[in-house]
């Protein structure tokens, strides 16, 4: 039953034939035909890649996406981009990278107008022997970043209807991948992770949002989102402070969301970044209930450098100071390829931190 003991948020660094693949795209070169036939080579690679580690969840790699959320947005109706905003994204050793990650504005009525990720799913589903686990944004991500500013005041005068739409889009494609046989769903979040950061809660009051309210405001709107999937189907929601070649966006520990995070959103299980201490400590895992799942993102996605297995293991002693040993389970802190760009680690790198998840988890749980 997913999360596994040994899981992974979803992204892999994209190989050079696919990269050369999708700017032949651009360019006008190849059609999406011949652009998808190299994605499914591609995709068949990581498949075997993730199989011949032991894990039991295997994604797409997150292949056929040049940003974690923006390539499934776009495809809702009502929505569209906007430029970017610039961020001073932090990198290891007090360096910044200045970026302008895409900013979504509804200028219309949010509709699913067609399955997003089916066909996807149903491409990976029939690849691997193992579970397959569809990786798409939160539904949050269409709020946070632009505020009421962003969102067309003739379509949406009250924004209560907005909420009501943008769930009914994700009720729909959610019902499409269950028709299709999915049943491990993750939810990739930054915006409750960003409203640990004293610099992003600030951002927020700019844009007139109290960062106070909107915990309990994303846990329903995430919760009206995934309230009519299957009995079995599994959801949870990965956590992430920002993610652009080995840089972060935000720092600061889970406290100001964590009682809402674990007991009013109603996932199954929570993937968490505790790599490093921007992040903050294990106290707020004290508010997680029973029949919940927390897996540590304590293996870094964002340095080469391959951490010791006792530190690991240490780490999720002092987690397990908290809540129960039981109730966890090991992963990278984030994907390593949020975007097409990738982090700045090397493709040997990336299989070794992997390896350790499972070398850990079996240790310390006998199982992966």
């Amino acid at each position: 039953m997913p999360p596994f003991r040994a899981d992974h948020v979803g992204s892999f660094l994209r190989p050079a034939a696919l990269l050369a693949a999708r700017s032949d795209f651009a360019a006008q070169r190849i059609d999406a035909n011949a652009l998808r036939t190299v994605e499914d080579a591609a995709i068949r690679d990581v498949v075997a890649f993730q199989e011949d580690l032991g894990l039991k969840g295997i994604t797409d790699g997150e292949f056929r996406r040049t940003y974690f959320h923006t390539d499934f947005l776009l495809q809702l109706d009502g929505v569209e981009e906007a430029g970017g905003t610039q961020v001073h994204f932090h990198q290891h050793g007090g360096k910044e990278l200045s970026y302008a990650p895409p900013v979504m504005k509804i200028t219309g009525s949010v509709r699913h107008a067609r399955d997003i990720q089916r066909r996807d799913y149903q491409f990976l589903a029939e690849t691997t022997s193992r579970l397959p686990k569809v990786t798409i944004p939160s539904p949050t991500m269409l709020h946070f970043r632009g505020g009421r500013d962003a969102i067309d005041t003739v379509a949406y005068p009250d924004l209560d209807q907005f909420y009501a739409d943008l769930s009914a889009a994700y009720r729909a494609e959610i019902a499409g991948l269950a028709a299709a046989g999915c049943r491990y769903l993750q939810l990739d979040d930054t915006n409750l992770a960003y409203l640990c950061d004293d610099t992003q809660r600030e951002n927020a009051r700019r844009r007139g949002m109290d960062p106070d309210a909107l915990p309990r405001l994303y846990a329903r709107i995430i919760n009206d989102s995934i309230r009519d999937r299957p009995d079995d189907m599994i959801v949870c929601v990965h956590l992430c402070r920002g993610n652009f070649r080995s840089s972060w966006a935000a720092e600061g520990g889970y406290e100001p969301v964590a009682e809402v995070l674990f007991n009013e959103l109603a996932v199954d299980g929570y993937f968490l970044e505790y790599d490093d201490p921007r992040s903050g400590d294990f106290a707020p895992l004290r508010h997680v209930p029973k029949g919940k799942t927390v897996v540590l993102g304590l293996v870094t996605t964002k340095l080469g450098e391959l951490e010791h297995k006792d530190d690991v293991k240490r780490r999720i002693d002092a987690a397990a100071e908290h809540m129960p040993l039981d109730q966890m389970a090991l992963s990278p802190q984030c994907g390593f390829s949020s975007t097409v760009h990738g982090n700045d680690i090397e493709v040997g790198q990336q299989a070794d931190k992997l390896r350790l998840v499972v070398d850990v988890a079996r240790d310390v749980w006998g199982e992966i």
